[in-house]
């Protein structure tokens, strides 16, 4: 809806309603060659994320924002940390630095909720991503733009239903990541057979591996098993086979290598919530909030999420994930 505003304010501000087709398409031309598509005031606006390091989900996110800002002339600014004192002192540095806007993700809640009250109070619009869509408006953000975990994670235990699954593995990557929780909360609660929830330390892969492994070993009546980041899909693939498992691999996010699993049969499906939409709405967002004083959601989550991706999808999604862009 966003994008859609903006291409509109576009071809308003190109002028007289005889030449506004011709200036729209030159516009969104000028977009895709990293030139500004209008010609507002350079604003600037800083993403602060919870992402780890080498975390393709997040690249995602960035590549989305990144183009926005380029078609709205933002000066944009980028950076992450894992842990949530760390990211909140990344926040602060932004705040200090006088940013214009700022978009950050809630994993850690507790940890975000005093510097985002500080940026509130100085007139810094917020737009929350990804990852606390129930603290949000409490917190004083203009919107959410993500998908409910909560809702997310149903739809896999439903999904699951339909695959007469009996017996799953939740594996969580990320522990204190309230997400993560609300997505296995929710399969637990929708999926009619028994979920277990595995804990493992998502920057050791090789330890992820063997912990899923070592589960499938022990208890041959997992069918099936479920990672909440595309990254540790091709792990739990892994440590199938070498477990000699017949259980199905399903997991949360897409990208070119979960596209290509879904196309050979080694996944069984993908929960997409289209991380470039999540970070291209925030971005041109705050642009319609500075230039049009607009807000999205009405209070509520502006949902990217979940849209449930399995094998005769995967082709036509595949250009996409090569681009960074799905």
């Amino acid at each position: 809806m966003g994008a859609v505003m903006a291409a509109t304010l576009g071809a308003t501000l190109a002028g007289c309603s005889s030449t506004g087709g011709k200036r729209a398409e030159e516009r969104a031309a000028e977009a895709t060659t990293g030139r500004a598509a209008v010609s507002t005031p350079r604003w600037t606006f800083a993403m602060v994320t919870h992402s780890g390091d080498g975390d393709t989900f997040w690249d995602i996110v960035q590549n989305g924002a990144e183009q926005a800002a380029a078609k709205d002339n933002i000066k944009f600014l980028y950076s992450h940390h894992k842990e949530g004192q760390q990211q909140a002192q990344l926040v602060q540095s932004a705040i200090d630095r006088g940013v214009d806007g700022l978009i950050v993700s809630l994993a850690k809640p507790d940890a975000m909720k005093d510097v985002i009250a500080k940026a509130v109070k100085k007139g810094i619009p917020v737009v929350t991503v990804n990852s606390g869509s129930a603290q949000s408006k409490q917190f004083g953000a203009l919107s959410h733009i993500g998908q409910d975990e909560t809702i997310a994670g149903e739809a896999v235990g439903e999904e699951l239903n339909k695959r007469k699954k009996k017996k799953a593995l939740c594996v969580l990557h990320e522990q204190g990541n309230v997400g993560h929780e609300q997505r296995c909360d929710g399969a637990r609660k929708a999926f009619d057979g028994d979920m277990k929830n595995l804990y493992v330390e998502g920057t050791n892969m090789p330890e992820v591996q063997s912990s899923i492994e070592a589960k499938l070993q022990t208890d041959k009546s997992i069918d099936s098993v479920v990672t909440l980041g595309a990254p540790f899909a091709d792990t739990a693939v892994k440590a199938r086979e070498q477990a000699g498992s017949d259980a199905e691999i399903d997991t949360f996010d897409l990208n070119a290598k979960v596209a290509q699993s879904l196309k050979d049969g080694d996944l069984g499906f993908a929960v997409d919530q289209q991380p470039y939409l999540q970070g291209y709405e925030a971005v041109d967002l705050l642009w319609l909030h500075h230039y049009n004083a607009d807000v999205l959601g009405g209070g509520r989550p502006v949902l990217t999420g979940p849209q449930i991706i399995s094998e005769k999808d995967a082709a036509e999604l595949q250009e996409y994930t090569k681009r960074g862009t799905r």
